[in-house]
């Protein structure tokens, strides 16, 4: 089908023109980023499809490629993502620290990102979809010292060596459940697809699949940086180019636990519900009390930013073992953190542009130095900690609604007692960056203010989704509860 073809091949084409102009040009940015909107768009179509009910299309010898209303949300979340970040890349019509050689690296790269992460949620085959989110490590981990330090080469590795060692725990995870699968179905066409191996999960091994799923969660949920398996994130996101940060931080967890989810859905039918939700909760409850405390802790505004992520991966965690109504939570708080936490990157690397350190306590006077930086940095924090009219107050409150529905009391009690912490932490280490005088030899004013009125699609997004629901947008988030609590 031509859809799935326009939908992964514009990063791939982004990616050759990097590699083939010499010498690097700027217009290939633009180009790039141009190209990006054709995968939106073919997202777009997509999660049009699921929303309407239509059946799921399919593309490639045996079903290689398919698009529910599952894999059509998190299409256009990375497809979005995307486009953002490439037209704010480096290099675009400003001053750039960065060499032709550097910013051809980072196009060439930053789209094979793209491409396997789009690769990951459009395949129909438990392998393709695990060798997907294996490049992901690789595309990015070489990105991560695009600017080369210390630091920056010692995040690349501890990310490479952690999540190599989690993908390989997956792909332990996946050969269970498929040798379980052929020991007791045979060698059956299409074994690896999903739709095939969803038919068959009442049929196979508990005991297998038990273990199965607990290589499987720890291994994706080390991509995702579920605690205790988070300890790359704060490193990888802080040394990072923040282009890459955003996307890692809005796109790449979603992935991560997109897989999980899939998986989680084949468990379920083998298991019932109990015990995939008995370790969603354990995992999700660990990641809010690292997380939160952790915030408090932060010196650094990108690391504390990075710590948030682990924070909102620990919800969505939990509302992942909460019933539909927790499914239907979670997957709203996924795009909203996805719309939230790209921007707030976003600006964060315009900080760092312009006070040259990523020390909370060295960046001051913000709102008199870059005001209208400062202004759209509050407005993703204050949307980061849950405060209306921005879509996650909404995503969250109907989460804890899913817990006491569910019969969650405590639970829902004691994340409501880590929100608070982290809410306090953030405001205070916002109020550090906002007021006081600004240090010296900081310059005043905002001359580029391009990125600005992009990033206001996001909070556009974020007040949208805080303030009503879009009816099509509702039916494909109905989609996918049916997907996953069939």
């Amino acid at each position: 089908m031509m859809n799935f073809l326009l939908l992964l091949f514009p990063s791939l084409i982004a990616a050759g023109l990097a590699a083939l102009v010499r010498p690097y040009r700027e217009l290939v940015g633009w180009i790039n980023a141009l190209l990006s909107l054709v995968a939106l768009g073919e997202a777009i179509v997509f999660a049009g499809h699921a929303a309407r009910g239509d059946v799921a299309p399919t593309f490639g010898p045996g079903e290689l490629l398919r698009a529910d209303g599952l894999s059509a949300l998190l299409m256009v979340c990375v497809a979005a993502v995307a486009s953002i970040v490439l037209f704010l890349s480096p290099g675009f019509g400003r001053e750039t620290q960065y060499s032709q050689s550097q910013m051809r690296r980072y196009q060439f790269f930053i789209n094979l990102f793209v491409f396997s992460m789009l690769l990951a949620v459009s395949a129909n085959n438990v392998g393709v979809m695990w060798i997907a989110i294996e490049a992901t490590t690789i595309f990015s981990a070489l990105l991560i010292p695009l600017t080369l330090t210390k630091a920056s080469v010692e995040a690349s590795w501890k990310y490479i060596l952690i999540c190599s060692v989690g993908i390989a725990l997956a792909f332990a995870g996946t050969v269970l459940g498929y040798f379980d699968f052929v020991s007791l179905s045979g060698r059956v066409e299409n074994a690896l697809n999903w739709p095939v191996l969803l038919s068959h999960a009442p049929s196979l091994h508990p005991e297998v699949m038990k273990l199965a799923f607990v290589f499987l969660l720890v291994g994706y949920g080390t991509k995702a940086g579920i605690a205790p398996m988070h300890t790359w994130k704060p490193d990888a996101y802080g040394e990072a180019p923040t282009p890459l940060s955003a996307m890692m931080s809005a796109v790449l967890l979603a992935v991560a636990l997109y897989a999980i989810l899939r998986w989680k859905i084949v468990v379920d039918a083998t298991l019932g519900g109990g015990y995939t939700n008995k370790l969603f909760i354990a995992l999700g409850l660990l990641s809010l009390v690292i997380a939160s405390f952790s915030i408090v802790l932060s010196r650094n505004y990108k690391r504390m930013l990075a710590y948030s992520s682990i924070e909102h991966t620990g919800l969505m965690c939990l509302g992942l073992a909460l019933g539909p109504l927790g499914v239907f939570a979670a997957m709203l708080h996924l795009v909203n953190h996805t719309a939230a936490k790209s921007m707030t990157f976003l600006l964060a690397g315009r900080v760092l542009n312009r006070y040259h350190t990523a020390q909370i306590r060295d960046v001051s006077g913000l709102l008199k130095t870059m005001p209208g930086t400062a202004r759209m940095l509050a407005a993703g924090i204050l949307a980061i900690i849950g405060l209306p009219p921005f879509g996650l107050f909404i995503s969250e409150f109907a989460l804890i609604q899913a817990g006491f529905a569910t019969g969650h009391p405590w639970l829902m009690g004691a994340a409501l007692v880590l929100l608070s912490v982290a809410f306090v932490a953030l405001i205070s280490h916002l109020n550090r960056m906002l007021y006081g005088p600004p240090p010296e030899g900081v310059a005043v004013g905002e001359k580029n203010i391009w990125p600005l009125v992009l990033l206001s699609l996001n909070v556009a997004a974020l007040v949208t989704l805080g303030l009503t629901l879009p009816e099509p947008f509702k039916k494909l988030l109905d989609q996918i509860v049916r997907i996953v609590s069939r």
